[in-house]
């Protein structure tokens, strides 16, 4: 039986959306993320094989957002099983250490633990 739950990708479609840093463009919404790279879900195909300059904007709780720019380069993209959508897969090539505390955050806060566990 299982005493722990790992969780390698988070769903977070459509609660945080994806910009273009330098043209401020949105480009999607996070589908879901990794240490190593994150899903991007969109109404457009994203072209395979460019790196693309791409900002997170992370709500805080007292208002206001945390921006974290990422340097990813597009693996693949396909259309998603929604019509309309399109999900495209990127690789990091450069995070700050912000964007590896907000993956470690999602993992706590969508991980299970048994409830004599304290946090």
């Amino acid at each position: 039986m299982f005493t722990e739950r790992q969780i390698d990708r988070h769903q977070l479609p459509y609660v945080l959306r994806v910009f273009n840093r330098f043209t401020d463009q949105e480009i999607g919404f996070l589908g879901n993320a990794s240490e190593h790279g994150v899903m991007v879900i969109s109404q457009l195909p994203i072209m395979v094989g460019p790196d693309f300059e791409l900002q997170l904007r992370v709500p805080l709780a007292g208002g206001g957002h945390q921006f974290i720019n990422l340097t990813a380069s597009c693996l693949w993209s396909r259309e998603d099983q929604t019509p309309g959508y399109y999900d495209a897969g990127f690789m990091l090539l450069q995070a700050p250490r912000e964007y590896d505390e907000f993956v470690r955050s999602l993992r706590e806060f969508f991980s299970f633990r048994p409830l004599n566990e304290s946090a």
